[in-house]
């Protein structure tokens, strides 16, 4: 029988986890070595240089540019309230008084004899970054931030949207077929990283929304809802910076899919524990997996490495990458040959019967994974 390999979903009840927790720019560390750490427990700190507002004094004063630093109201390097007069001078033939007031809050930066123009710099923005995981800080990156590890069940998905977010794990349905629908969803849900099964529509993202639900992990979801849910085509790119008001991960692809039974019983068994939840995924690449992380319990990582199976015929697996990404199917054949792709490059191919309307594809085999029974 024909036999490959592809990697799967990574789904374990037992996993060291190592998170490095880095500043966008160089900033203060306020966590040491050793330090057990929360979710929101903030482990660094900096401040991004605040927006720039140009103002066209010369222009606004109607004054020769050389003459424009001789109208301000205060001077280089001074702090300014929005709406506080920075610069005045009198109008044509002295009979009329102009004056420019501040755009927004901020700094005097500069201000040019050639151009006429100010420059405003608005106040710093500050940035805390948090530990995302509750575990130990285990090495520190001066004037970065810190590696942060922990020791639980891993669950990668399939893809996700939203940021990161932690809170109380519980699942709204009784089995890995259920669909999360908005009545299932209730007050109490609120700060929680919900569970559904097979499917969560958009009006059960609404109302999770709505009630302050931090996370929802599901099977499937449609793609046309997911549109709805953005306002734009996600197109190829790196999620995890949505604004939406909670994640979202799925754990299986796109459409009605039941959940997998090996995840579904590894989140269900750890109901009323934290997770920390994560929607970032690298869409074209692969690399970058959506992701829950449930922290305590189970034995060191090193005696509980899953296994990882063969690629054959009868093999459920799912497409990993457009046009088919997030569709389920299993293997019909697994040609020896070499195929040209429409970029002409040969590559080795699988024959695959989508589960969702019986079509048959040729896909490229790096571009599945092993969904594992």
């Amino acid at each position: 029988m024909a036999h490959g390999y592809t990697p799967g979903l990574r789904v374990t009840g037992s996993a060291l986890i190592h998170r490095e927790r880095r500043l966008p720019l160089r900033g203060d560390v306020l966590a040491a070595v050793g330090d057990a750490v929360e979710p929101c427990t903030v482990v660094a700190r900096t401040r991004l240089p605040g927006n720039v507002q140009t103002v066209n004094l010369a222009a606004r004063l109607a004054v020769d540019p050389a003459k424009v630093p001789e109208t301000l109201a205060c001077p280089v390097g001074a702090a300014v309230r929005k709406g506080q007069p920075i610069a005045t001078a009198r109008g044509l033939f002295g009979l009329a008084r102009h004056t420019v007031a501040a755009p927004a809050d901020g700094t005097i930066e500069s201000v040019s004899r050639v151009t006429g123009q100010l420059i405003l710099r608005e106040p710093p923005l500050p940035v805390e970054v948090c530990a995302y995981l509750r575990g130990v800080v285990t090495a520190v990156l001066p004037g970065e931030g810190v590696v942060v590890e922990a020791r639980g069940a891993l669950v990668q998905g399939i893809f996700g949207v939203g940021g990161e977010a932690w809170g109380e794990l519980v699942a709204a349905v009784e089995s890995p077929g259920d669909e999360l629908t908005p009545y299932r969803l209730r007050p109490e849900h609120r700060g929680m990283v919900v569970v559904g099964g097979c499917h969560v529509s958009f009006d059960a993202l609404a109302r999770a929304r709505e009630l302050g639900v931090a996370a929802v992990v599901a099977g499937g979801f449609d793609d046309a809802d997911l549109r709805r849910l953005l306002g734009r085509d996600l197109g190829v790119a790196v999620t995890g910076s949505e604004e939406i008001g909670l994640t979202l991960v799925l754990t299986e692809g796109f459409g009605r899919i039941r959940m997998a039974e090996r995840t579904w019983e590894l989140l269900a068994a750890r109901q009323g524990r934290l997770a920390s939840v994560s929607g970032a995924t690298q869409i074209r690449a692969g690399v970058l997996r959506p992701e829950i992380i449930i922290p305590g319990g189970g034995e060191p990582a090193a005696t509980h490495e899953e296994s990882v199976a063969g690629l054959e015929v009868g093999s459920l697996l799912r497409v990993i990458r457009e046009p088919w990404f997030g569709r389920i199917g299993k293997v019909v054949e697994l040609p020896s040959e070499l195929r040209r792709l429409d970029t002409e490059a040969l590559v080795r191919v699988l024959v695959v019967r989508f589960v969702e309307g019986d079509a048959v594809a040729v896909v490229p085999r790096a571009n599945v994974e092993i969904i594992a029974s």
